[in-house]
């Protein structure tokens, strides 16, 4: 489907070729529209390649400059009255060109009109070659209407995914500074201290930023990189809250193949961490348990909480946690996911359903 679609794209976006495609197809046609009079094939092809020159003056004349000159900007008398003389002039022109041209080449034993005797006969010149004229100009300007109605479309649906891109990069690139922050200072602590943790601190820290700076800017993942993602963040964070905190990680994955938007999880887990440890001066517990079934995740995130919660008057926390989570999981499953809180006085769950 997606390479259909691509395949129209370049063909409408190629001016010249559907110009090409479309009076192709009026060839084509030629014997299945022409006049009842001419039954033989080669007589209507050539007939109609003859008709095409006064076909395409009259079709781009009125498409392309009566219509968007005085049509479109409300001008229905001048738009009234120069359609009249052109299509007059233009009816002469084609039957002069149906006698003196087509006929002779089809080999026809009509006699041949003079220019004076078709002014005489005016009003027949001008009715019976009028439909003939406008029949596909008409066609094409509603083709023209379409395609400049898809195009449009096409183009804004474009704008729309590139704002929506921007604004996901954008709220990714707001998860993680505090953390850094606080890594690095554990890392400095534990340098200072000539600590044998150090090296793996930097790897996994190193691991972790490689992710989130490239892998990351893909729109799915498999779950096992997520995890291994998680993973490290886990072990980054004991490191800093030590035996202040308990933590368990469940996990049952039946694929670990199965793709998901990056950086979701991570952005559950570390709201857990933010508004339930950070704050805490007594033990606190952190449960994550997360399964994929059959291509459907449940990832469940519990956290105690400290009884007083710190105060947070620019609502910091709040912006870039739970709002920027519902604004990724609208952007990257838009309908496509279930979210469920529940609250306590001392404690903090969220249940989040994928089901891509």
């Amino acid at each position: 489907m997606e390479g259909s679609q691509r395949f129209l794209d370049r063909i409408l976006r190629n001016r010249v070729l559907t110009h090409v495609l479309f009076w192709l197809g009026v060839l084509v046609v030629a014997p299945f529209t022409s006049d009842p009079t001419i039954s033989d094939v080669r007589e209507a092809f050539l007939f109609r390649a003859i008709a095409l020159p006064p076909k395409m003056l009259a079709t781009y004349w009125l498409v392309y400059f009566l219509i968007p000159t005085f049509w479109e900007r409300g001008r229905i008398v001048a738009f009234i009255l120069a359609f009249i003389i052109s299509t007059i002039i233009l009816a002469f022109l084609y039957r002069l060109n149906n006698v003196h041209v087509a006929e002779r080449l089809a080999g026809l034993p009509y006699p041949k009109e003079s220019l004076g005797q078709m002014i005489r006969e005016f009003w027949y010149t001008v009715l019976a070659y009028f439909p003939r004229l406008y029949f596909f100009a008409i066609v094409f300007w509603f083709v023209k209407a379409a395609k400049d109605r898809y195009t449009q479309r096409h183009r804004i649906a474009i704008l729309e995914k590139d704002k929506a891109e921007a604004e996901l990069r954008f709220l990714k690139a707001q998860i993680h500074p505090h953390f850094l922050f606080n890594t690095l200072n554990n890392l400095y602590l534990l340098t200072l201290d000539k600590s044998d943790q150090a090296p793996a601190v930097v790897a996994k820290l190193s691991d972790m930023l490689d992710y989130m700076l490239y892998v990351g800017r893909s729109s799915r993942v498999p779950i096992s990189k997520e995890i291994d993602l998680l993973n490290n963040y886990i072990d980054l964070e004991k490191l800093r809250y030590g035996d202040r905190l308990k933590l368990t990680f469940d996990q049952q994955i039946d694929q670990s193949d199965t793709l998901i938007a990056p950086l979701i999880l991570l952005s559950l887990v570390e709201n857990a961490f933010k508004h339930g440890v950070s704050d805490t001066t007594n033990k606190a517990e952190i449960q994550i348990a997360l399964t994929v079934a059959a291509g459907d995740i449940h990832c469940r995130v519990f956290n105690t909480k400290p009884e007083v919660p710190s105060t947070d008057p620019a609502k910091y926390r709040d912006g870039i946690g739970r709002q920027n989570i519902h604004r990724q999981l609208e952007l990257q499953y838009p309908g496509a996911y279930r979210w469920e809180v529940e609250e306590g006085p001392d404690t903090y769950e969220v249940n989040l359903w994928i089901h891509p």
